[in-house]
């Protein structure tokens, strides 16, 4: 329901806008600022109708690098034993720790 009415008044501001076009009225200051108001708020209302179509899942094919990426496999590299032992164990320290006498 929130999504039909933030598009129904996005859609109320640009035909404020036709009307001020229609009428003359773009060519004077107050016109041309009121242009802007209302360029504002449908701009505001079709946001959030971009958002709230965003959280439906509506604009998913927005997203084709992200399932691109998810859809291809991830290669990890094969160790063989013998590599394994050639390196050293991540939690040693490479120095020798001190003896306290």
């Amino acid at each position: 329901m929130m999504l039909v009415i933030s598009i129904v008044m996005g859609i109320v501001p640009l035909l404020g806008i036709a009307w001020t076009i229609v009428t003359g009225t773009v060519t004077t200051v107050d016109g041309l600022f009121m242009s802007l108001i209302l360029l504002t708020l449908s701009a505001v209302f079709f946001l959030n109708a971009f958002w709230e179509l965003r959280d439906r899942g509506a604009l998913a094919f927005l997203d084709k690098k992200k399932v691109a990426a998810d859809a291809t496999p991830k290669v990890t590299p094969k160790v063989t034993p013998q590599a394994a032992a050639n390196v050293a164990p991540a939690n040693q320290d490479s120095k020798p720790k001190e003896s306290e006498t």
